[in-house]
């Protein structure tokens, strides 16, 4: 695992991210695998891509894209004016998973937060994914907030 590089995704990445979203029960009722990459991907894709606060990132190994992340800077003016990082969309890719990719990816992720200045890492994570939350606390996140979600 010591030959992972982090990178900003490129639409060349784009059908081997969707196929990490859809690789487990919860994603996989909600991504579309398709030999042709939906073209909804394509076009939330290029609009990340275009927005400076937005990266997506793949973790690559021999070549392979083996996990993706994406962050979010968001300004606000609360705490006092302070920059969040969220983290969003973390997956590892099944035959990686239990091998400390996912802490490394999470890790650099953090550490990227604190060189743009940002004063707090938030994510997310679907509640019935109760071994991704015991991750996330092993790692000093806190599960501080009650998060709400309403499907549009």
């Amino acid at each position: 695992m010591t030959d992972v590089i982090f990178r900003p995704a490129t639409r060349a990445d784009l059908p081997a991210i969707v196929a990490l979203l859809a690789d487990d029960p919860i994603g996989a009722g909600r991504e579309t695998v398709a030999e042709e990459v939906d073209a909804a991907y394509w076009q939330a894709f290029d609009a990340i891509d275009g927005d400076p606060r937005n990266t997506v990132v793949v973790a690559e190994l021999g070549g392979e894209v083996v996990g993706t992340l994406q962050l979010i800077m968001i300004p606000s003016l609360t705490r006092r004016g302070g920059t969040r990082m969220e983290i969003e969309g973390v997956r590892v890719a099944a035959a990686h998973r239990g091998a400390g990719l996912g802490r490394r990816m999470i890790d650099w992720a953090v550490a990227e937060a604190r060189v743009a200045g940002c004063s707090l890492v938030q994510l997310t994570t679907d509640k019935r994914r109760a071994d991704a939350q015991r991750f996330y606390e092993s790692l000093g996140f806190a599960a501080t907030h009650e998060g709400m979600k309403l499907l549009l």
